[in-house]
């Protein structure tokens, strides 16, 4: 091909303007010009839009009453959001929402910017800063017939900002404060320092800079609700007196930390005491992350740009258990050619957790450093004795018990304590230390091509059709540390896991452009499964220019994470294994459901403590409760959706309606389950070994559930300008579970409230350059369910608030604004921490 032809077609023809629009029209000038990329790959107007999508702007940003574009999208339609703590946030669309959300996918100019060894994000670590963010964009729900396979409950695309188009210096200073009036905290100052600075010194070359640095003190998890109130039901021992609790955000006293004991006849379970997260963790928040681009400008039209992201983290994160992560570090190098009709990207991740650690595991493996097991419970058993014996009632024996069991336990932030801390954050193994040691590294090529926009420019005037095709292919690879990765196949060399696909989309208008079909076709395939195939046809009709109806039906695939497929990670006395028949062969078939053995075991001591039957008597009578685990390999997960929606103007263009419903069907969900292996030679003594907690193995496998669940959902968002420069915008999302065929009991949990509504007004400019906006978020009660805890989440109320002040001639933004402006804690999921009031001011000056 002659390289001026190349050329052409790379740059494509010239971008077309907006549409103009009457000046009156405050609301449509905004909105009805908008273009967003993420919904088909290419631009369009959100009119358009063949699915449902969000967009946030640099402007609404600015204007909202959130301090930054992280928090700003909990208030588009349809965001849910998960606090972990203050400086990591998880996004998720239409259920099934999980602190390690693998199934929605956050991106940056298009690159995936997920940590590799979990598949998902953490947090803002690789995020834009404030300064450089131009828009966000939204996609709820199944888009990974263009995106790949994780993106199965939605994608969010951050945008930043081009330094052709943006130069200059900008700097902001947010301070903030948080925790007022908490007792034993008290007031904490946050600071967030951000400088960007871009500049063209020609046509042709251009850079910015990015640097962000945050510090601060963490939200605190303080519940101590109780997770096993009925441990020991049948000797009416509840609340402070149950010896077998286990306390949401207390490590240590959970399933591998409890025994059964047989004191005085009688069958009790007991729990060793462990500790509160706040004793066992830093709280102290620190983030410092930056990026650098270069661009440079072929010819008009065609853009080749070099990217570095990088982050280092302190702060505190939550999967199946909560962490420390310190020192943990993240980089991403990119190279991106972009023109209108042709894209490419390669980059590459590295991942590095520091010197991080598993708090579950550094609280339980104090304990076991100050005493071991089977030492601690001997001592219990002998207090108990003794002080029955010396006539104290049940409960105070219970008590002194502990007490002497206890005697000489290391005391929070002693100086003994410390040290202890700083030995088990060293030992690579959550048997017997906490540290958190991976390394990790990703691969990533993609590009897509665009031939009708000019290459095949007569085909598509001819036939009306637009073509578009993609591919993209994807590496992993482990270093493995022998606790959290091994290598089955070939032991001491890296892991590698490969996937790879591509997609072509067709369409075409009709009727005067008022109807617009469009169909994709995506292939995907993964270095253990067979390949699959995601779809998607959309129908757009525009009646006039200010309104449209969609409807769009799609299906998605998503293969096992790294995590779900090679994980092996011991943690105190369980061991969580991939799914993959290479890390989990023979433990699927030798297993029985942890389910059916703590009923067992229950009916046990509930025969012993009530029945008066032997404990021999009581595992015959109850064996037939043992049930065999029936799970097996990993298999993709799988979502069928159909969707339908509406955009338009009313009022004389002053009123703005976006409302959409949407059907999901999901089958093979890849979820947990707990099984454990009775360790002893005789297969007819199964049951004496499943009955005794120190004769079995115990596992947390992944699996796929057999249920095929339904979910169904709606939306509706309006915005209404009036008397100038008012607005006032609302939107209401409702999810629910449908149904279930074949309920298995593993699928993965809903975990989403029925409603989620925002409703906000402000004015940019009330009087001389002064700006005012209030939130109000309602989120409605409901149940959360996890590995770590389960359990009632309460319904929230919040209200934010923000004036901001514009000095024009020193080019000065002032902004001063609260979260949770009336300072009521509030927590987003079970076991994760309580939210309170967040007050800042800041500066920007650009």
């Amino acid at each position: 091909m002659p390289l001026p032809l190349l050329m052409l077609m790379l740059a494509g023809p010239p971008a077309l303007s907006d549409s103009v629009v009457s000046p009156q029209d405050s609301l449509r000038r905004i909105q009805l010009g908008e273009v967003v990329v993420s919904a088909s790959r290419i631009p369009e107007t959100i009119l358009k839009s063949p699915v449902a999508i969000e967009r946030l702007d640099a402007r609404q940003i600015r204007q909202s009453a959130q301090p930054s574009w992280f928090d700003a999208i909990e208030n588009l339609r349809g965001v849910q959001l998960l606090t972990s703590s203050l400086g990591f946030k998880v996004y998720n669309t239409r259920g099934f929402a999980n602190p390690t959300n693998v199934r929605f996918v956050q991106m940056v100019d298009g690159r995936d910017n997920q940590a590799p060894h979990i598949g998902s994000p953490v947090a803002g670590a690789l995020a834009p800063s404030d300064l450089d963010i131009s828009r966000v964009e939204v996609l709820p729900g199944a888009a990974s017939a263009l995106y790949g396979m994780n993106a199965l409950n939605g994608l969010v695309n951050l945008i930043t900002k081009n330094p052709f188009d943006s130069p200059g210096l900008s700097v902001s200073q947010k301070t903030g404060v948080n925790h007022v009036g908490e007792a034993g905290t008290g007031a904490r100052l946050f600071s967030e320092t951000s400088l960007r600075y871009a500049l063209a010194p020609g046509s042709r070359l251009a850079f910015k800079i990015n640097l962000v640095y945050q510090t601060g003190y963490d939200w605190l998890a303080r519940s101590t609700a109780d997770l096993n109130p009925g441990a020991n039901a049948s000797l009416g021992l509840f609340g402070g007196d149950n010896p077998g609790r286990d306390r949401v955000n207390a490590y240590g006293d959970e399933s591998a930390n409890r025994r059964t004991l047989t004191l005085g006849g009688k069958r009790y379970v007991v729990a060793r005491t462990g500790y509160l997260e706040e004793e066992t963790t830093d709280y102290r928040l620190r983030n410092l992350r930056g990026d650098l681009a270069l661009h440079y400008r072929i010819v008009p039209g065609l853009e080749l740009a070099y990217t570095y992201q990088g982050a280092t983290i302190d702060n505190v994160y939550q999967r199946t258990n909560r962490f420390r992560l310190e020192n943990y570090r993240l980089d991403q190098h990119a190279l991106t050619l972009l023109s209108p009709s042709v894209q490419f990207r390669a980059y590459h991740t590295r991942e590095n957790t520091g010197r991080s650690y598993n708090i579950r595991s550094m609280a339980e493996n104090i304990d076991r450093g100050f005493k071991p097991d089977d030492q601690w419970f001997a001592d219990f058993s002998r207090q108990f004795n003794a002080a029955t014996a010396a006539g104290q009632s049940v409960p105070a024996a219970l008590q002194l018990a502990r007490a002497g069991a206890d005697q000489g336990r290391l005391q929070p932030h002693s100086a003994a304590f410390e040290q202890e801390v700083e030995t088990l954050r060293q030992i690579n193994n959550w048997d017997r230390g906490a540290a958190l040691q991976v390394r990790t590294w990703m691969a990533h090529l993609d590009g897509q091509v665009e031939p009708t926009r000019v290459l095949w420019k007569s085909f598509a005037d001819r036939t009306g059709l637009q073509l578009l095709a993609g591919f993209d292919f994807r590496q992993y690879v482990v270093y493995p540390d022998c606790n959290y990765f091994i290598n089955p196949e070939s032991p001491g060399k890296n892991l590698v896991y490969r996937k790879g696909g591509g997609f072509v989309q067709a369409a075409r208008s009709f009727f005067g452009e008022r109807l617009r079909l469009t169909g994709s076709l995506r292939v995907d395939g993964n270095s253990y499964f067979n390949a699959r195939t995601n779809g998607r046809l959309s129908a757009v009709f525009s009646p006039s220019e200010t309104h449209s109806v969609r409807v769009s039906y799609q299906n998605g695939y998503r293969f096992p994470s790294l995590f779900e497929a090679f994980s092996n990670v011991n943690s105190g006395g369980v061991k969580r294994v991939g799914g993959l028949p290479l890390m989990a062969r023979g433990i699927f078939e030798r297993s029985y459901f942890r389910t059916s053995i703590d009923a067992f075991q229950a009916a046990i001591n509930s025969d012993v403590n009530t029945g008066r039957l032997t404990t021999a008597q009581a595992i015959e009578k109850n064996r037939g409760l043992l049930k065999p685990n029936t799970y097996t390999y990993l298999k993709p997960e799988r979502v069928n959706s159909a969707e339908i929606g509406y955009k338009g103007y009313w009022l004389k263009n002053k009123l703005f309606v976006d409302a959409d419903a949407y059907y999901n069907v999901y089958r093979n969900f890849m979820a947990q389950v707990e099984a454990n292996i009775p360790n002893g030679p005789d297969p007819d003594s199964v049951a004496y070994y499943l009955a005794d907690r120190t004769r079995q193995s115990r596992y947390r496998l992944w699996t796929n559930s057999r249920t095929t669940v339904f979910n169904y959902g709606a939306g509706l968002g309006l915005r209404y300008s009036f008397r100038g420069s008012w607005m006032v915008s609302g939107n209401a999302t409702l999810a629910r579970l449908s149904r279930k065929e074949s309920g298995d009991g593993l699928e993965e949990a809903f975990n989403t409230p029925r409603w989620i509504t925002n409703l906000s007004f402000g004015n940019s400019n009330l009087w001389r350059g002064l700006g005012v906006s209030v939130a109000y978020k309602h989120q409605s009660a409901f149940l959360w369910q996890s590995s770590l805890a389960t359990g009632r989440v309460p319904a929230v109320h919040t209200v934010d608030a923000q004036a901001g002040y514009r000095l024009r001639s020193l080019r000065l933004d002032l902004k001063l604004g609260a979260t949770n402006l009336l300072n009521r804690p509030y927590v987003t999921f079970v076991a994760g921490p309580s939210v309170g009031g967040f007050y800042y001011l800041t500066f920007i000056r650009q």
